[in-house]
């Protein structure tokens, strides 16, 4: 396995041309280490549910190789990024795969030493094992100058830095969650304010799913949901692994719409650090009247401001505002609860090996 080679414990100063502080080294995060980069990553300004342990083994059912890299002062974690390899089926990783840092690095963009060492290591460590590319996806907005610092760091960490398609959503709506929830509330668009307060009056009642079959009951709904509004989902060991992994820790829950006992909707919603997300839903085609997705949406924002998340993501967006766009429906629903549109910076791939990346695109 990547994590016990030897090489990963060697010293930054002897594996670099830049000069490094001694006490500082580059290596894989053990897996007897899970709490301490999951402690690193939820505490962190920059750190993201993506880059959780927990993200990481869900990937890896869908064939996916998760890598946690970090730059080390002492046994006290300052820079990493969960690194998930994807090769072609068969072909060892030492052999060659793609590299995807979602939603991360975890890190201080702020500090220029830092940032240099972390990335320089990062890329020898990659190309070394066998990456013919990385793809990083920073949890960073478009148009700041958070934004344009990050763009700045990326492409002095390489020569051949260039955009590709985004893996995950390149716009959502982002709801901050500092205002008490009065103040949620009247932010809300009023047809939105007037749906929650009508679906709880009208007896939709809410609780926490607590086993495999309250899941793969919700996944029937998820079936209905993606041929109704044409999309395509995971199989039901997917949302099963999610759940399994990260419920016991606090860190998600699958809550649960239901009317005199019948269901009617369900999402899985996640608090890390200071951030909420929603990520996925489904509903019923029936007793929409009822309003269920919006009683589920402002219980998961009261569960994320109660756990002392500052923001809360929707995960998700069209990238146009164009009301002919096959998720128009999605973005109102949305841009109803108050919160603000959010462009990311995008994905960006360091080819470390050109010609050969360029023959396994067409298998990744």
């Amino acid at each position: 396995m990547l994590e016990n080679s030897p090489q990963n414990t060697v010293p930054l100063k002897q594996r670099s041309h830049v000069k490094l502080p001694t006490r500082y080294t580059f290596r894989p995060v053990r897996s007897s280490q899970r709490e301490l980069w999951n402690t690193f990553v939820a505490n962190h300004a920059s750190g993201h549910f993506l880059q959780c342990w927990e993200w990481g083994e869900l990937k890896a059912q869908a064939g996916w190789y998760p890598l946690r890299l970090a730059l080390w002062d002492g046994m006290t974690i300052v820079a990493g990024a969960q690194v998930l390899c994807k090769t072609v089926p068969g072909v060892p990783l030492w052999l060659g795969h793609l590299a995807y840092i979602p939603r991360g690095p975890v890190m201080d963009w702020s500090q220029d030493a830092l940032c240099a060492l972390f990335l320089s290591q990062l890329h020898f460590y990659l190309r070394q094992h066998g990456a013919l590319a990385l793809w990083v996806e920073p949890d960073v907005e478009e148009g700041t100058g958070l934004g344009e610092l990050v763009l700045r760091r990326l492409q002095e960490a390489g020569k051949r830095v260039v955009p590709v398609h985004p893996v995950q959503p390149l716009r959502t709506i982002a709801l901050d969650l500092t205002p008490m929830e009065e103040q949620l509330l009247g932010g809300m668009k009023e047809k939105w304010r007037y749906n929650v307060r009508l679906g709880l009056r009208k007896g939709v009642t809410v609780r926490d799913a607590s086993s495999l079959e309250d899941v793969r009951a919700w996944y029937n709904l998820l079936q209905t949901t993606g041929e109704r509004d044409q999309f395509g989902i995971h199989e039901l060991a997917y949302y099963q692994k999610i759940w399994s992994l990260c419920v016991p820790r606090g860190t998600l829950r699958l809550l649960l719409a239901e009317h005199d006992g019948q269901l009617l909707a369900g999402i899985f919603v996640a608090v890390l650090g200071q951030q909420g997300l929603y990520f996925y839903g489904a509903s019923s085609n029936e007793q929409r009247q009822l309003m269920p997705n919006y009683v589920l949406q402002w219980e998961a924002i009261r569960w994320s401001k109660a756990q002392g998340a500052l923001s809360y993501d929707f995960w998700g967006i069209p990238d146009t505002d164009a009301e002919d766009e096959a998720m128009a429906g999605v973005y109102r629903f949305k841009r109803g609860w108050g919160g603000r549109a959010v462009r990311y910076l995008g994905c960006f791939e360091y080819a470390y090996r050109p010609f050969l990346m360029g023959i396994a695109r067409r298998f990744l």
